[in-house]
């Protein structure tokens, strides 16, 4: 395995920003403004030939009660999983009582520790760094996070550590990717780390606890995923501190990177409009869906009864997911997600032989013909797959411009049963051929009848033949 680095600090003192550096990303977002990390992030970067993995963390205080205690719980556990713990301290404000007291616990990891004295752009980095000296941690190493300066110096000394490079995982599969969406407070952290087994993420009742996009890889049942736990998603209208707004970007962007997306919804709460707006861009993207109704545990029977039949009417534009009814907190229902998670990824990225695609494209058109247009029937002559994730296949005929959208929706069903896709919507791409009667380039076609070609040829013979018997006539003449 590669070196794993976990950054740690008070707020404010540039974690999130050596982040980025680190892993030439912008994954964290970084502001003016402390506590904006609230979960582990974690990234991979590349010094050379040299690759190591980076955990951000969120800033510690001394505050132990609500949500601090819970980022302070994630920060501390970060610090346990890594191999090297990177300290980082303010270079410009100087030394504080909390960077006193995170030293002191810091000692007690008995694990390499690095004093990263931040911020020390245009500034002595001797003068700067000997108040630090009072920590009891060895020497400090100057850096500037936000202009790259003794970034690289950094990297080489803990790199020591390390002599032998103990291989490169960048080619390792990361599994299915789940990307877990929603709105604020409907329990997508909950989820997240009942199927993690473990409180991976900062969970606390208040909206808008999340606001990375937290990447967590783990195996379960000898399967590798990747949890994407994601920001709530609001109105757009309610939107309107800043770094919220950049979390619904990296949330959409998450959806793009994910295999299959969980949308969850909260049983106690009627689907929205903004819950039709996010399940409008996971099919925008293409990706397998499976959507989650939360909390369902403690309904009557005739409460659940009546949101069946809502989601049926509300939904019916997503037709191809599967919907399951789960309790995030008792764990109810959780297990079959992975299950269900697996068919739509296998679907996803099916791969599908051309002589497979035509055979069912011809057996297709041979029960339920298109329509005519203009007097000429449309003629489909083969498919190829063109990509998938979602899967895109590729038909090529006559006139397919002229295809009704009915007739298309027919094959998306009919290919999407023949293959038993689950869970992944399918796309479909018509081409037509070339018309050789059509004008190119303003070059008139070539209209000759094979008839007109031959009385052309009977023609220039006759004449090669009367040109002969001239030559004949004046020569016997001379």
């Amino acid at each position: 395995m590669n070196p794993v680095f976990a950054l740690v600090g008070r707020p404010n003192v540039g974690k999130s920003t050596l982040f980025n550096r680190l892993t030439c990303t912008r994954d964290a977002l970084v502001a003016n403004q402390p506590g904006l990390t609230r979960d582990r992030i974690y990234g991979k970067g590349r010094l050379g030939d040299r690759s190591y993995s980076v955990i951000d963390t969120g800033g510690l205080s001394e505050k132990d009660e609500g949500i601090d205690a819970a980022m302070a719980q994630q920060s501390w556990m970060a610090a346990e999983d890594a191999d090297v713990v990177l300290f980082l301290v303010d270079g410009r404000e100087g030394l504080s009582a909390i960077d006193k007291m995170l030293a002191e616990r810091l000692r007690c990891l008995s694990k390499p520790l690095f004093l990263v004295v931040n911020k020390t752009e245009r500034l002595n980095d001797d003068i700067v760094s000997a108040e630090f000296q009072e920590l009891g941690l060895g020497e400090s190493i100057a850096i500037s996070s936000a202009h790259g300066e003794g970034v690289r110096e950094l990297l080489d000394e803990v790199f020591k550590l390390f002599p032998e490079e103990e291989g490169d995982d960048d080619k390792i599969d990361r599994g299915i990717k789940l990307g877990i969406i929603g709105r604020p407070n409907v329990g997508k952290s909950t989820l997240v780390n009942r199927m993690l087994g473990e409180d991976r993420v900062v969970v606390y009742d208040e909206p808008g606890t999340t606001r990375d996009s937290v990447f967590i890889p783990f195996i379960r049942d000898e399967q590798k995923y990747t949890l994407i736990d994601t920001a709530g998603v609001r109105r757009r209208s309610k939107v309107n501190d800043v770094l919220e707004k950049f979390s619904v970007i990296k949330t959409l962007k998450a959806i793009e990177e994910s295999n299959v997306v969980i949308l969850v919804l909260d049983a106690h709460q009627e689907v929205s409009d903004q819950d039709a707006r996010l399940l409008g861009y996971v099919l925008e993207s293409g990706r397998a869906l499976i959507i989650a109704i939360n909390k369902w545990d403690g309904l009557s029977p005739e409460k659940r009864k009546e949101i069946k039949r809502v989601l049926d009417f509300k939904l019916s534009f997503a037709g191809f997911a599967r919907i399951h009814f789960i309790s995030a907190l008792h764990g109810t229902g959780v297990g079959d997600l992975f299950k269900f998670a697996q068919k739509a990824y296998r679907s996803a990225m099916i791969k599908v032989p051309t002589p497979r695609l035509t055979q069912i494209l011809e057996d297709v058109v041979e029960q339920n013909q298109p329509p005519l247009v203009h007097g000429r029937r449309i003629k489909l002559r083969y498919a190829h797959q063109g990509g998938k994730n979602p899967p895109l296949f590729i038909v090529h005929g006559n006139q397919t411009k002229s295809l009704p959208d009915s007739y298309k929706r027919f094959l998306e069903n009919t290919f999407t049963k023949i293959l038993r896709l689950e869970g992944t919507p399918v796309r479909f791409q018509f081409k037509s051929g070339k018309n050789p009667y059509a004008k190119d380039s303003g070059k008139k076609p070539n209209l000759v009848t094979p008839r007109q070609k031959r009385n052309s040829r009977s023609n220039s013979a006759k004449d090669v033949r009367a040109k002969r018997s001239r030559k004949n006539r004046t020569f016997n003449n001379g």
